[in-house]
């Protein structure tokens, strides 16, 4: 079978990979095992596609023959950084260049770039990238923001053949097809999960997305508020302000999300979380991941703040009311405009229970039924009318080892709003 036929054959195939979703790495890996199959001399490989994500600004895959690959993602920068504009990609991109080759060995080698001289020494004898745009076969934006690059090198003597850069030009369109979709995808799930979570995001992009879509679900609730927050924007700059909100986010969201928690939405400076359980991942468990943000965030408030001080800025404080039980999970609003959140009466409860931290003096409050996990964490503070709530209801705080002191959280409001 001619080596035509095998490479229209990997076309084939990528066509049939792009209609079924398949994962990026998986697909990069074994797109360069077919093509060095069929004949063709790679020995090092590398794709490479911008995105859409709050903390990474592009993703790579990089193939090593008999090495399999390595994904990697690049954070947002505020700064170029050097290695960048020292690098064929950039020369690419901010020339809008299709093709760009070098010969890596031999009379004829141009190492014009760090990392050409890299792969030399490797072995490497040729080098070519190619960039394809998903708004058309080539690259219209200096930036790039869609589309993908692909790095191939060979080691064989002599490089690359022009049948060898023929038959890559021509399956970089049909594997660009693919990519598209892919990538896409991985943009469509980074953007719902960044504003809605991961359990609301995954529930729109599967097709709740009609205004009442929803189910009830049982869960712990985590809601949290800062304190002094309409005399600190009032009277600080508004770029400060807005770090000192990134800064609270940080120590209060970030938690929640790292123990497995859905941050549904931030309300003002309120954050609303919630922490799903069912018969496989029992009510304890749920509990003891909402304790355990609980208590990384009292440890992180107190670093941060110092931190802070440190650097004459404001330090904040804030209050914490987790309660269980069921809710209502899905879209309210109109029909063209959603939001996609929870309501019920837990949820009015449990910001009911951290409005009274501001009187109860417990920077955490609790319902009794978050204390069953363990009971010997809490103490009782006593009977306390929820407004809005019919009967008392007992709230319990942390144990002093457990607990912030009360002083430190006094002296905290003090000085915050004394430097105001």
């Amino acid at each position: 079978m001619s080596r035509v036929t095998l490479v229209n054959e990997i076309g084939e195939w990528l066509i049939d990979q792009a209609l079924r979703q398949s994962d990026i790495v998986e697909l990069f890996d074994e797109l360069c095992t077919r093509l060095s199959a069929v004949g063709l001399p790679i020995s090092r490989a590398r794709l490479m596609w911008p995105t859409l994500h709050p903390l990474f600004q592009a993703e790579t895959v990089i193939w090593m023959k008999g090495r399999g690959t390595e994904f990697e993602q690049f954070k947002h920068q505020d700064e170029v950084s050097d290695e960048w504009k020292a690098s064929p990609i950039a020369h690419v991109i901010e020339n809008k260049l299709e093709v760009f080759r070098r010969n890596l060995d031999g009379p004829n080698k141009i190492l014009d770039f760090p990392i050409l001289e890299e792969l030399a020494a490797e072995g490497h004898t040729d080098y070519m990238l190619i960039a394809t745009g998903f708004d058309g076969s080539r690259v219209r934006d200096a930036r790039m923001t869609s589309g993908i690059l692909v790095m191939w090198s060979s080691d064989r003597i002599g490089g690359f053949s022009d049948d060898d850069v023929m038959a890559l030009r021509k399956i970089q369109r049909r594997f660009a097809v693919a990519c598209k979709n892919i990538v896409q995808h991985r943009i469509a799930t980074n953007i719902t999960q960044t504003y809605l979570g991961i359990q609301a995001g995954q529930e729109v992009l599967e097709g709740a997305i009609k205004l009442g879509d929803g189910r009830e679900t049982d869960a712990v609730v985590w809601y949290t508020d800062m304190r002094c927050s309409t005399a600190l924007a009032d009277t600080m700059d508004p770029s400060q302000f807005l770090e000192l909100l990134n800064d609270y986010f940080e120590v209060t969201a970030g938690p929640a999300i790292t123990f497995g928690g859905e941050v549904l939405d931030f309300i003002g400076d309120a954050v609303l979380a919630i922490f799903p359980y069912d018969e496989e991942q029992g009510v304890n468990q749920a509990i003891r991941c909402a304790t355990m943000a609980m208590d990384m965030a009292l440890e992180q408030v107190e670093i941060v703040n110092e931190r802070r001080r440190q650097q004459g800025k404001v330090a904040f404080d804030f209050g914490i009311g987790i309660n269980i039980g069921r809710l209502t999970f899905g879209n309210i609003g109109v029909p063209s405009r959603l939001a996609f959140s929870v309501i019920g009466p837990t949820i009015n409860e449990a910001e009911r229970i951290e409005t009274l931290t501001k009187t109860v003096e417990s920077r955490v409050l609790v319902s009794r039924d978050v204390t069953l996990a363990e009971p010997e964490r809490w103490t009782s503070m006593g009977m306390h009318r929820l407004e809005g709530v019919a009967s008392e209801c007992e709230l319990f705080a942390p144990l002093p080892e457990t607990q912030v002191a009360v002083d430190t959280m006094k002296a905290n409001k003090k000085a915050a709003v004394t430097a105001h």
